[in-house]
């Protein structure tokens, strides 16, 4: 017996009936020879952090456009942090770790430049449309390193089902979605407190008397509560009193930080960067890097400009941008 049949037995003594054992997954799309020291699901999680999809993600916006301070969340920081809290609610409800946390790194793998502001872009400008969680399958599916990463089903599914109306085959993805959740509401509020956007006091009093009144006692309350309505009735939810003070503070940032406000006074200017970057290599595919051009074939111009632009950093898409649109004086060298 190996590290790895070792591992699984252990497995099957220490999660709960609500965790999935890795012995039990469905398997990958194409068939490999399996680690002898790691599970399939710690495979999964060490392909998606060594992937250049992963680093890319620290200069990817979370909410605010091009932040001036080195404290705002990035899609990076908000990964790692979706990750703890998915791994805290897991180990507690005794749910299988490794799986949670594979989903939980690559959730976010396919977003945009620019956030969600890029998203919206490309979702209105193309037919074939745009979501960023089915852009992160496609990355970890056929993009990453040309091939994609051959992540398990469950993996897969999870990152899937992160957003959206769509619901995970696993508690563990069931986990990450929540803690997407908890984690963006509690550091928005913070980055835009820390912006000025908004200030404590404006926060809605009954959410904050329910929740607590700071950061880590809001995070500590809703994670509380999906970790003894796991134990009370054997499923994933966020509800009750907390879980609707969670809901109002969530309508509460839409309405006053992440449509309209001042996080979003560039929001007009990144999206006609990833407009026209899109028009230009819609019409000029030739201009992409070669391994893009060469899949058109097989997925058409929209979808394969929508992966190139998709993959790009906040920087790359502005240097792109100012390449191709703003001319450079004569005689002047950068």
């Amino acid at each position: 017996m190996n590290i790895r049949e070792e591992y699984e037995k252990i497995e099957e003594k220490i999660l709960s009936p609500l965790g999935f054992l890795s012995k039990n997954s469905s398997g990958r799309q194409r068939n490999e020879e399996k680690c002898n020291i790691r599970t399939d699901f710690q495979r999964d999680r060490d392909r998606i952090i060594h992937s250049k999809a992963f680093r890319r993600l620290k200069h990817k916006t979370q909410v605010f456009i091009a932040p001036e301070g080195d404290h705002y969340r990035t899609r990076l920081t908000h990964t790692l942090e979706v990750s703890q809290i998915a791994r805290t609610m897991s180990r507690a409800i005794r749910l299988n770790e490794d799986l949670t946390e594979a989903i939980a790194l690559g959730h976010d793998l396919g977003h945009t430049p620019f956030g969600h502001t890029g998203e919206k872009v490309l979702n209105d400008i193309t037919s074939c449309g745009f979501k960023h969680n089915e852009q992160s399958l496609r990355v970890v599916d056929y993009l990453e390193g040309g091939s994609g990463l051959n992540l398990t089903y469950e993996v897969r599914d999870g990152i899937l089902c992160h957003s959206g109306n769509l619901e995970a085959k696993t508690n563990e993805g069931k986990i990450v979605k929540l803690a997407d959740k908890i984690a963006y509401i509690n550091h928005d509020i913070d980055d835009a407190i820390r912006g000025r956007v908004i200030t404590l006091n404006d926060l809605p009093k009954e959410c904050i008397k329910v929740l607590g009144y700071t950061h880590s006692q809001r995070i500590n309350s809703m994670i509380t509560c999906v970790i003894d309505y796991a134990f009370k009735y054997g499923e994933i939810k966020l509800t009750g009193e907390i879980g609707e003070a969670t809901w109002e503070l969530k309508d509460y940032m839409f309405k006053n930080v992440y449509i309209g406000s001042s996080a979003k006074k560039e929001e007009e200017k990144a999206m006609h960067c990833v407009e026209e970057l899109f028009n230009y290599y819609r019409h000029k595919t030739d201009k992409m890097p070669v391994e893009f051009y060469e899949r058109i074939k097989q997925w058409g111009e929209e979808r394969v400009v929508c992966d190139y632009i998709a993959g790009m950093t906040d920087r790359y898409a502005l240097s792109e941008y100012i390449n191709l649109f703003v001319p450079i004086p004569y005689g002047k060298i950068f």
